[in-house]
């Protein structure tokens, strides 16, 4: 995303920001970045009706500049679409002062957002939006016999990009013709699905996951075939990475990015850090669960002993309606930063921000045991029942 304009009262943390959004991905960005009562400015088409002197009515649309008060934010993930609702606030030639208006916010469409306050996890959405340099180059295909997925895992979600689907008949005593021909249809499939969604001036690894060898009679078909659509694929050979999954389920991304023969090789890569984390949390819970705590009461109060060595919290969390809600874990990420501990912010949409979600969105790794928060947790069940 490009920042076109940046005006912040570092003492009241006030201001605005002008942004061009580039790719689908500065979309989400911005849809965490936009909460309701946000002031939005941006060019937008207005139904506009007229009346002529006969009576007759006539009815265009008007390209003007808006700016409205958000109060609802709606986000389509498939079709990369951001639609912002609000009052107008300003005077218009077109809009009455106070009348409601949709905002469609689209890629290379420059927008002014201004907040009352930029909180520091707001600051830090705008500079990882806005360095190019954080974008994870990675796709992953995982799949297994009837079932794949071909995935883009960018910096802040996995985007589902193919799902292949095709019945595969068993194995035959003494014939394994209408099996082996159903393979190839799948091969076929896959394949051209690859060519089809993966961009391979922007791509530099390719992930290539499955239960047992599907993976290599994947690549065998497609290496050994001599059909020019897959001349890409042949030609970028160099880039697959070959790994071992469970299964052709979507959630087996996540699985390969927490192997550590995988990470090793996407050190740079943020989704391979944030699974990792997670991986550590769980590995922890299990051997010494006194250092592993989730949901917002045990963290905080961990926090207050300075105690948490890493914590995860989903996105999700900062885009409440509450504000009290909000500044309750902006404050806990600026403090755990504050006396040295590490934050990672977890992708809602990313497979390693979903499983988060299901530990009530934030958990903490500590940097010794803290048994009496154990108490903590039992208390808490004991008080929802």
């Amino acid at each position: 995303m490009k920042l076109l304009h940046k005006y912040i009262d570092y003492k009241n943390r006030n201001g605005r920001m002008t942004f061009i959004p580039e790719e689908g991905e500065d979309l989400w960005h911005v849809y965490n970045l936009i909460a309701a009562g946000d002031v939005v400015r941006c060019t937008t088409l207005r139904k506009v009706v007229t009346e002529s002197a006969t009576g007759s009515t006539n009815a265009r649309k008007i390209k003007t500049n808006l700016t409205i008060r958000v109060e609802n934010i709606s986000y389509d993930v498939e079709a990369m679409s951001l639609a912002l609702k609000g009052r107008n606030i300003e005077e218009n030639q077109y809009v009455k002062l106070g009348a409601y208006h949709t905002l469609d916010l689209e890629l290379q469409r420059k927008f002014t957002l201004t907040k009352e306050y930029w909180d520091a996890i707001a600051l830090e959405r705008v500079d990882e939006a806005c360095d190019s340099g954080k974008t994870a180059d990675l796709a992953a295909v995982v799949l297994q016999e009837g079932l794949a997925h071909v995935c883009l895992v960018r910096q802040s979600m996995t985007i589902t990009k193919a799902k292949i689907e095709l019945p595969i008949p068993r194995k035959r005593r003494g014939s394994c013709t209408n099996h082996d021909k159903a393979m190839l249809r799948f091969f076929d499939t896959v394949g051209n699905s690859m060519v089809r969604h993966l961009d391979f001036s922007i791509v530099k690894c390719i992930l290539v996951a499955s239960p047992g060898f599907v993976k290599e009679k994947l690549m065998e078909y497609i290496l050994s075939t001599e059909r020019s659509e897959f001349k890409p694929l042949q030609e970028n050979k160099s880039i697959f990475v070959f790994c071992h999954s469970s299964s052709g389920h979507k959630h087996a991304v996540s699985e390969i990015l927490s192997d550590p023969n995988i990470t090793s090789r996407l050190t740079d890569t943020k989704a391979a850090g944030e699974v990792k984390a997670l991986g550590d949390f769980y590995t922890m819970l299990k051997n010494e669960p006194a250092r592993a705590f989730y949901g917002p009461a045990q963290c905080i109060a961990a926090s207050v002993q300075e105690a948490i060595d890493a914590l995860m919290v989903t996105d999700s969390l900062f885009r409440s309606s509450d504000l009290a809600e909000r500044k309750k874990y902006v404050k806990l990420v600026e403090d755990v930063k504050g006396y040295g501990g590490t934050v990672h912010i977890f992708s809602s949409l990313h497979t390693s921000g979903e499983k988060l979600a299901l530990l009530s969105g934030v958990a903490a790794l500590l940097r010794f045991p803290m048994p009496e928060l154990e108490d903590m947790a039992v208390d808490s069940d004991s008080d929802s029942d």
